[in-house]
């Protein structure tokens, strides 16, 4: 996609190594908005694999966690009427590995919004290749205030 990511727009200069951009050697998804959500397509690397033709569930769980963390962003963003998206953490997630994430295939994550509360969103995904949910997940993702460790961390 040539449009402009969320991570793009609101955090050009992150390290982060899931969804920083400005992480030459971390994943650097882009995540795009849908109803209610946020949508990315990912392609592995070699790398990424656990064994030939399967992906790693870390990378998996990175994939899950980055990409929910932003789609509470942009939730909570919204939410407040905000045009800057808050410095969000997560405070807990879950992966459910359904079968084997292969390698070779884009892999498809979306999520969406399940609720939001004051500075807290709560967030379901789900990653699927050539059609097939190979993972889904959860969790809850928070909007932190200057002071805390990651405040900042976007910028």
């Amino acid at each position: 996609m040539d449009e402009e990511s969320v991570q793009e727009r609101h955090a050009p200069n992150s390290i982060c190594f899931g969804c920083g951009p400005a992480n030459a050697d971390g994943l650097r998804i882009r995540s795009f908005p849908i109803e209610n959500g946020l949508e990315m397509i990912f392609e592995t690397s070699d790398y990424h694999q656990a064994f030939p033709g399967i992906i790693n569930g870390g990378i998996i769980g990175t994939l899950l966690d980055c990409h929910g963390n932003w789609t509470a962003a942009m939730a909570i963003m919204t939410d407040r009427g905000d045009d800057e998206a808050p410095c969000t953490v997560t405070a807990r997630y879950t992966i459910k590995l359904r079968r084997p994430t292969p390698h070779g295939v884009p892999l498809r994550i979306t999520s969406q919004v399940e609720s939001v509360e004051g500075n807290r969103a709560e967030i379901s995904m789900t990653l699927t290749a050539d059609g097939e949910v190979c993972a889904q997940g959860d969790g809850l993702f928070v909007a932190v205030k200057e002071g805390h460790p990651a405040w900042h961390r976007w910028h």
